[in-house]
């Protein structure tokens, strides 16, 4: 498998490169790409970490060469989030980035899963969808808005909360990846036992759990080395599923629409991508009210998106 990491020079870039050094299956390519001229010397300082996976590094304005023959695009290029920005204020700067990006996916490598993690994802997934739709290759099989960060903070929250092993806890995170469209189902974790006050708070700290790394961070930065993380993880899920393994993973993806064009929640992944969209399973009354609610700002996050392609 070749994975290619666009934005590899950047703070989740970098980490992510790190992990997927480590835990790539032995034979695997690493392809690191950013604009900024310490790339090669990003992929020089991993490829001295002694594992069975090959390096490379490219930098400069055409990521081309990166993305030849890549099975797995994942694109964490872009800026980050700074204090009193919310993700839509990212828009501006991060749509074009992965537009342009994607044009060139498109180009070279259009039959490869891409994983976005360029904020705000509700919309740049859209944008993805958008610009392979203009170039004639899309397949919304093989295109991911990683939303794993919701995940990995909800199962760290509650294993927490409640004295389970973290490792072991698992919380499907439905919707999308930005406030209110974040939905945790807690009703759904097993061997947790809610009371009625505590639901309401854990969700709201699960949504805002982004703004509470921005101001920990004091303007230094936005989350890095959990979203690295997250983004390893799903990536590493990809390449099982493409190697033939089931793998379930929660993702933000394009189903049938039932609650928007794109939607997270639990996937089936396989060779071609994603093989079978599952069902959300019963939610409580809480949950059901809040799916309700986050609607209209997830469909509008996602139209802000097709009309950046198509206007």
């Amino acid at each position: 498998m070749k994975v290619a990491v666009l934005g590899a020079a950047g703070g989740i870039g970098q980490a992510l490169a790190l992990l997927l050094k480590v835990q790539l299956p032995a034979g695997s390519e690493l392809s690191l790409y950013d604009i900024a001229p310490v790339t090669p010397g990003v992929a020089a300082d991993v490829s001295h970490i002694p594992t069975a996976v090959k390096v490379q590094g490219f930098a400069g304005e055409d990521p081309t060469p990166a993305l030849q023959g890549a099975d797995v695009v994942l694109i964490s290029a872009g800026v980050a989030r700074k204090p009193g920005m919310d993700r839509s204020d990212l828009f501006n700067i991060n749509a074009g980035i992965v537009r342009n990006l994607i044009e060139k996916v498109a180009v070279t490598c259009p039959k490869a899963c891409v994983g976005i993690i360029t904020n705000p994802v509700n919309t740049t997934v859209a944008i993805a969808a958008e610009v392979l739709k203009k170039a004639g290759v899309y397949d919304k099989r093989k295109l991911f808005g990683v939303t794993t960060l919701d995940i990995i903070r909800s199962e760290t929250f509650v294993s927490e909360l409640k004295n389970l092993e973290p490792t072991r806890t698992t919380v499907p995170v439905i919707g999308g990846h930005s406030g209110v469209t974040i939905l945790p189902l807690l009703s759904q974790v097993q061997y947790a036992e809610w009371k009625e006050e505590e639901i309401a708070p854990l969700t709201k700290r699960i949504q805002n759990a982004g703004t509470e790394v921005v101001e920990a961070k004091a303007g230094g930065g936005s989350a890095t080395l959990s979203m690295a993380q997250a983004a390893a993880r799903f990536a590493l899920s990809l390449v099982k599923a493409l190697k033939g393994e089931n793998v379930v993973e929660c993702t933000y993806v394009e189903g049938d629409g039932k609650y928007a064009r794109f939607f997270a929640q639990p996937v089936r992944l396989g060779k071609e991508g994603v093989e079978e969209i599952l069902p959300l399973g019963p939610l409580s009354a809480f949950e059901q009210q809040a799916l309700d609610a986050m609607l209209t700002t997830l469909r509008a996050d996602i139209e802000l998106g097709e009309k950046f392609v198509n206007q």
